[in-house]
């Protein structure tokens, strides 16, 4: 005889199916805060042509962007109009910048830097603060933070309690959510709770990411990446990171630890990394690789006092010149770099990738000849390969990325989206 066997769910109600979304999860974000961001974005926006973006009717437009006003977040400003057009000027709303003032700092180990935006993004005042190079305990860290707020906050003529949030940005792996720095080359010890520490020192909300995701970020509020949906940041400097944007969002993984292209692994049993394992992508690339490379195959001992900033301009120099062992270390470093991209194509598809951080000035590093092999080892769908931009801004954009993020949380806690 045939025995008939029931799954559990046959002899009970349904539970339901498809994804279970929590409140308020990204989709179901308030029509408020979408307003509000739609105003940003567009620096001064009529209300009809609000309505439309948000395809909401005239009517809702009106009652949100009046709650708005009411609470000292937006403005309504003067309108560009015709030189022909007669009659009361049109009127447009902005967001009001004296709103909020929020700080965005970058640290580094070689110079801190911190930029000090108003609540509609324009730039109020910029410092750095040279630093000091290693691994350091977190109150030393946090000296220097403090030291660099206030030399900022003078320049813009504040005290540190008119800002609202600061923004702070380092490399490591960050846990963003949880203002956690889980290692980092600049911290002496694992784990610390970062946020928690800075926000203590300055008596301000503070919020915490990994530098390459502060210039993704950088890229996305004020840069090439403000009309795209789906790109990609690959940095190049001490390290090697990578930010991602997907649907106009930052994408950072379930825990916070995604994308850290530099510690992918290109050769088994390979090259020693700065995080303590081998073979990484970062290992070929980074300035620590570079060097590491030149003081052999060029017979350097006799630079070790050097920075690596000098030893790197005498590399540069090196291979304009002609040196072909100096050719030869950023030939192969330019292979790595290609692989590493072509991942990121296989793996993302995304419309654009910027590579940013200092290092850009090495042009050896993205030559053409990496950008084809970059193509070659991508695969091959029939379609041209993503376009690749080189930015090499400097320090500062990874701080006014630090502000993003402090004017994302400032925002969405305003608008009641967190606690």
């Amino acid at each position: 005889m045939n025995q008939v066997v029931r799954s559990q769910r046959d002899d009970g109600p349904s539970s339901g199916c498809g994804p279970l979304l929590p409140p308020m999860a990204e989709a179901q974000r308030p029509l408020r805060l979408q307003a509000f961001e739609g105003i940003r974005a567009a620096g001064r926006v009529a209300r009809a042509q609000l309505a439309r973006d948000l395809g909401v009717s005239p009517a809702s437009v009106t009652t949100l962007t009046a709650e708005l006003i009411e609470a000292g977040l937006v403005e309504e400003v003067a309108a560009p109009r015709d030189g022909s057009a007669r009659g009361r000027p049109p009127v447009a709303l902005g967001v009001r910048p004296q709103a909020h003032l929020v700080a965005g700092i970058k640290l580094s180990d070689r110079e801190h830097s911190a930029v000090i935006t108003d609540f509609a993004g324009n730039l109020r005042a910029d410092a750095t603060l040279p630093a000091t190079p290693g691994a350091r305990a977190p109150d030393a860290l946090m000296d220097a933070m403090e030291t660099l707020l206030e030399r900022v906050c003078a320049l813009a003529g504040l005290g540190r309690g008119d800002l609202a949030a600061v923004g702070l940005g380092l490399p490591g792996f960050v846990d963003c959510a949880a203002g956690r720095v889980l290692w980092s080359p600049l911290l002496d010890r694992r784990p610390v709770a970062l946020a928690e520490i800075a926000g203590a020192r300055l008596g301000l909300p503070v919020h915490v990411d990994n530098d390459a995701n502060l210039v993704t970020l950088a890229e996305l509020w004020f840069g090439a990446g403000r009309a795209l949906s789906d790109f990609a940041v690959v940095t190049i400097e001490h390290g090697v990171g990578m930010g991602l944007v997907i649907n106009h969002r930052i994408w950072r993984g379930a825990g916070g630890l995604g994308l850290e292209l530099g510690h992918t692994k290109v050769q088994l049993d390979g090259a020693l990394c700065r995080c303590g394992q081998r073979g990484c992508l970062e290992s070929y690339i980074a300035d620590y690789a570079l060097v590491r490379e030149a003081t052999t195959a060029l017979n350097w001992p006799h630079h070790a006092g050097q920075s690596q900033t000098v030893l790197l301009e005498s590399l540069h120099d090196h291979a304009k010149a002609g040196n072909e062992a100096a050719r030869a270390i950023f030939r192969r470093a330019g292979r790595y770099l290609a692989l590493g991209l072509a991942n990121v194509v296989n793996l993302f598809d995304p419309g654009l990738i910027i590579l940013s951080g200092d290092r850009m000035r090495y042009d050896y590093l993205y030559a053409r000849e990496t950008l084809a092999e970059m193509e070659a080892l991508a695969v091959n769908a029939g379609r041209p390969a993503p376009a690749v931009q080189t930015h090499a801004r400097g320090d500062l954009l990874w701080a006014h990325g630090a502000a993003a993020l402090a004017l994302a949380a400032v925002t969405e806690a305003r608008l009641g989206v967190r606690e």
